[in-house]
């Protein structure tokens, strides 16, 4: 799979997929977008004193970075499994220069987070547990349950297989109870299959200069 690199309007990078036609975030901007969906709205509401994450596409790492520094600042002890299908290429990987805008200081733990092996857990620093799985995940079984999921998928209408009710009838089933999950996608047919799953949504502001809305739903404690 082909993938461009491209700034977006904060100055953090994405990825272009031609074949999808597709961008890994928000034009708008990656970091903003990440920082929005997934910390802001994800990992810091949830109540978890040691949050277990699974986040669906690891893509560039920023969410699993983004996760890292969280944990470290807030001294949370978060456990971080994620699911990709398609790894990046290391060169790639530098070229998307996210430390450098981001925490320059936290420069090798990046990099660390690409280069830990996968498929097995890996001590990164005091407050963060990688766990890479290359797999695909509409045919994935977790065992484990999860206080806070980044559903961070390609679009609906670019990969419809990842957005089924099935799917979300699985992750309802894994996550904690009191566990949330947010996604960019406010799309009326997500909400309502999240819904149907067991999830109570709520519809929140999207990011600044970003998509008017986003989802976050909870499994009830």
């Amino acid at each position: 799979m082909k993938r461009i690199i491209e700034r977006t309007e904060d100055g953090s990078a994405t990825l272009f997929v031609p074949e999808l036609n597709e961008h890994y975030h928000s034009v708008k901007g990656a970091l903003t977008e990440s920082q929005h969906i997934f910390i802001q709205m994800g990992l810091n509401h949830s109540q978890a004193e040691s949050p277990r994450v699974l986040e669906i596409g690891f893509g560039t790492g920023l969410n699993a970075f983004l996760t890292l520094l969280e944990a470290e600042k807030k001294q949370r002890d978060a456990c971080f499994t994620s699911i990709e299908r398609y790894p990046l290429a290391e060169d790639i990987v530098h070229q998307l220069g996210y430390p450098e805008i981001i925490a320059p200081e936290a420069s090798e733990k990046f990099y660390a987070l690409h280069a830990a092996p996968w498929n097995q857990p890996v001590r990164l620093s005091s407050w963060f547990t990688l766990h890479k799985i290359e797999g695909d995940f509409t045919h994935f079984d977790f065992q484990s349950h999860y206080d806070v999921i980044y559903f961070d998928a390609f679009a609906p209408e670019k990969q419809p297989e990842m957005w089924s009710q099935p799917l979300f009838d699985s992750l309802y089933r894994q996550t904690a109870l009191g566990g949330i999950l947010t996604t960019y996608c406010a799309k009326g047919v997500v909400r309502r299959m999240l819904q149907t799953a067991g999830f109570t949504v709520e519809r929140l502001p999207g990011p600044p200069g970003g998509k008017r809305e986003i989802l976050r739903a909870s499994k009830p404690a």
